[in-house]
């Protein structure tokens, strides 16, 4: 794990929670594309394999198929992002000490200042400094 990794945890986190709003709108969207009148193909129940050309009413392919690969795009990069959180989570929660692991909770998760996590543990901001550097290298 990377300090860069790390410190991407918030920005994943906004992230998601854009292309959740992102998704609503498509999906709002979505439900308004006009419908039209279109035939498809068919058989008869009667004679299964003479085809006939019913009409029906669907939706506007050409916006209902851009909606939906924009929506699929959008969760895809959901997924991504929710994978990279759990990575980092996981990352954290594997840190065998309680108080390393508080202080990659605050600086990574939390988004606390060095300053900020010392004053909370009792520790200097620069034995903090060194605890993270001392994770990272392993």
């Amino acid at each position: 794990m990377t300090r860069e990794r790390l410190k991407q945890y918030r920005a994943l986190k906004r992230e998601i929670a854009r292309l959740d709003e992102s998704i609503d709108k498509l999906r709002m969207q979505a439900a308004d594309v006009p419908t039209v009148i279109g035939k498809v193909m068919a058989s008869q129940r009667e004679h299964p394999y003479i085809a006939t050309h019913p009409l029906v009413r669907m939706d506007e392919p050409v916006a209902a198929d851009a909606i939906a690969k924009r929506i699929r795009l959008r969760e895809q990069r959901r997924e991504e992002c929710s994978k990279l959180l759990v990575e980092i989570e996981e990352f954290i929660k594997a840190i065998p000490d309680s108080t390393d692991r508080q202080i990659f909770e605050l600086v990574f998760l939390e988004g606390m200042r060095q300053r900020e996590v010392a004053e909370r543990t009792g520790y200097s901001r620069s034995r903090i400094a060194q605890k993270i550097s001392e994770i990272l290298k392993d």
